[in-house]
């Protein structure tokens, strides 16, 4: 309550940054979201045509918001097209009554606060100390120092869950609360149901970067995520997990490890009730890519 009344006096919507024009809906946007976990940041919220405060929304929430909406706004000038996609099912009547949640990445700390914790934690000591070394490119750290994906989960689960449940008309159960995203963001997803599966009950990976790295080589991490899901998957008759990936550039590093991890989840009686992994031919590691398939992920945890 007290980080709600915190909140109220520190954020408001933005009327600094440039908002996305949209498809169909409305967005509000909150600048320097604050938090006691993480660095403040921006937080979107996408409200459906016809958002009534009379009716119940389903949430879902998703990282890396600022390539959500609107390709002009964007680094590389591509997007998932959300508004669009769900716009478009919500008319046709195939998902239910929904909210999107589009939490912005922190930048040079997007990959520290993504990457899973506790798997992390779970490899030696010396290969932990080297993996906090690799560079992204020349010059460029992939991690801009200790993992903080414990704390990242504590803000949206402590911190933006609980105002976005005061603020919006929203149905605030797990069976109505869903987390997506893609590369690492498919990964924070993932170790977010894992992590809190009382709160969330389902979960959209698209291109999960199981390396966490940008090679497959002598890399221990994809070994230690399949270690942490054997003790951590949660409930496959409560929760349901979405997993795809592409066949070309960084997406073709994925299907041995994804191979793994579905394994790993028909062990723990996963099923293609709760359970769907696809296989995109072609298709990149990019928002394009993830755009174009956004709709069956959707229609998989929202569908009627």
């Amino acid at each position: 309550m007290k980080f709600l009344m915190l909140f109220s006096m520190l954020c408001s919507v933005s009327v600094t940054a440039q908002l996305p024009a949209l498809f169909s809906g409305t967005l509000r946007r909150f600048d320097n979201f604050p938090s006691r976990h993480v660095d403040a940041r921006t937080v979107d919220v996408w409200l459906p045509e016809g958002y009534d405060p009379q009716k119940k929304y389903a949430v879902l929430y998703m990282h890396d918001g600022q390539m959500l909406f609107d390709a002009a706004t964007t680094w590389n000038k591509q997007e998932w097209g959300v508004d669009e996609t769900l716009g478009r099912l919500l008319a046709e009547g195939k998902i239910r009554h929904c909210i999107v949640v589009g939490i912005w990445n922190n930048g040079k700390k997007r990959h520290s606060e993504y990457f899973p914790q506790k798997p992390f934690g779970a490899i030696p000591t010396s290969k932990r100390k080297a993996l906090l070394k690799e560079l992204r490119s020349p010059n460029n750290p992939l991690f801009s120092g200790k993992i903080q994906s414990d704390r990242y989960l504590k803000f949206l689960v402590h911190e933006l869950k609980p105002f976005v449940d005061k603020r919006f008309s929203t149905l605030p159960g797990k069976e109505d609360t869903f987390v997506a995203g893609s590369s690492m963001g498919g990964l924070i997803s993932l170790y977010a149901i894992c992590e809190y599966p009382e709160v969330f009950g389902g979960a959209a990976c698209l291109s999960t970067h199981w390396t966490g790295l940008f090679r497959a080589e002598d890399n221990p991490v994809p070994a230690a995520f399949m270690q942490y899901l054997q003790k951590n998957l949660p409930d496959p008759g409560t929760h349901k997990i979405y997993f795809d990936h592409g066949t070309a550039a960084l997406d073709a590093l994925y299907p041995p490890f994804q191979t793994q991890a579905d394994s790993v989840m028909q062990g723990k009686g996963y099923s293609d009730k709760n359970w769907i992994t696809r296989v995109f031919e072609g298709e990149d590691h990019s928002e394009n890519a993830w755009k174009r398939r956004l709709e069956v992920p959707v229609l998989f945890l929202l569908g009627k």
